[in-house]
């Protein structure tokens, strides 16, 4: 069966932005489901021209309902000076080899950026340009926008934001307060290229590495700072990172679409429709799109299905694809929400 071409399907078929946008509000006159995946894409993430290149190849082979732009995570930090290596990482991620802070103080020398001049800020702006006009404007095209604290453990290193988090917070909390404004200043250019949403990675809300009275300081002001100028967006995804995670965080801010590892931690898809207004995003695990085959691969996005109902419901995993799943698997999840309504 073709894609897009699944027998129980309305008379009429929905772009991919009529069809995100019809989940989102009131899933009225839905055709099928939306389902969206992404992945990194190493070596081609350090140029914006291969980058857009790769993640429009990914597009066009597969269709998804959402197109969610993943640059390496260096580069919204390397016009601080941070480097980083690709040595092969199943998830397409790079190992950083150079980090820029080490002492308290340095985290209040950080510069402010402004995104249309730091040169790798500016490549990633020109990436987005670039998306837009080949895919036109019913591909909801998203960037991938990492929350302040996932920008200084990269800086820092993840012990090191921790260890001066506790013992010299107004250090952490200025430095902070620099990458927030900088990131705030790329969410407005960023919306000026035509982006739909951003997608919104959070890293620290989760038991293992913060409480939840620590999130609330540390997390959640500069959340709300970067994040004022996306309000205006359609189609602003919200991803929590890890385990244990502090769901109910998504509450407190504006977004359509939530996404978490629904299969590795709680809650499950059901509990979080009962907790979160928006879109719940998830039902395929990682494991199962590198290590199972299709049948597999069928079964969870119909477990997933089955548990919403099909509504307020977008199927995806719950990070990034790992750059070693088969084509099939891809192929597979895809096709699961052909056959639904």
């Amino acid at each position: 069966m073709a894609i897009g071409q699944g027998k129980n399907m309305t008379s009429t078929t929905l772009s991919h932005r009529e069809r995100l946008l019809a989940c989102i509000h009131d899933d009225s006159g839905l055709d099928r489901p939306p389902v969206a995946l992404w992945r990194h894409f190493p070596v081609d993430d350090q140029d914006p021209h291969t980058l857009a290149a790769a993640t429009l190849n990914f597009q066009r082979t597969y269709e998804f309902d959402l197109v969610k732009v993943t640059p390496a995570s260096s580069f919204c930090l390397k016009d601080w000076g941070v480097e980083d290596i690709w040595e092969g990482h199943t998830e397409g991620v790079r190992r950083y080899t150079k980090r820029v802070i080490e002492q308290p103080g340095d985290w209040e020398r950080l510069p402010d950026l402004d995104p249309r001049r730091a040169p790798h800020l500016a490549a990633q702006l020109e990436c987005l340009r670039s998306l837009r006009d080949a895919l036109g404007p019913e591909s909801p095209l998203l960037q991938t926008i990492f929350s302040p604290l996932a920008q200084a453990k990269n800086l820092a290193g993840g012990e090191r934001l921790l260890a001066h988090l506790r013992l010299h917070p107004q250090a952490v909390l200025k430095g902070l307060a620099t990458i927030a404004e900088t990131t705030r200043r790329f969410i407005e250019a960023a919306i000026e290229t035509g982006i739909a949403g951003v997608f919104y990675a959070v890293q620290h809300a989760q038991a293992g590495l913060l409480t939840l009275d620590e999130y609330r300081t540390f997390g959640l002001p500069a959340d709300r700072a970067v994040l004022a100028p996306a309000g205006s967006l359609e189609c602003n995804l919200l991803h929590i990172h890890g385990l244990q995670i502090y769901f109910d965080l998504s509450a407190e801010l504006d977004f359509a679409i939530v996404n978490w590892h629904d299969r590795e931690t709680s809650p499950t898809l059901v509990e979080a429709q009962d907790r979160f207004a928006g879109v719940v995003c998830g039902g395929i695990s990682q494991d199962t799109l590198v290590y199972c085959d299709r049948s597999e691969v069928r079964l969870q996005a119909t477990d997933a299905l089955a548990q919403t109902g099909g509504r307020r419901f977008l199927l995806g995993t719950g990070c990034v694809v790992p750059v070693i799943a088969a084509h099939g698997n891809l192929l597979a999840a895809r096709e699961s929400v052909n056959d639904a309504t």
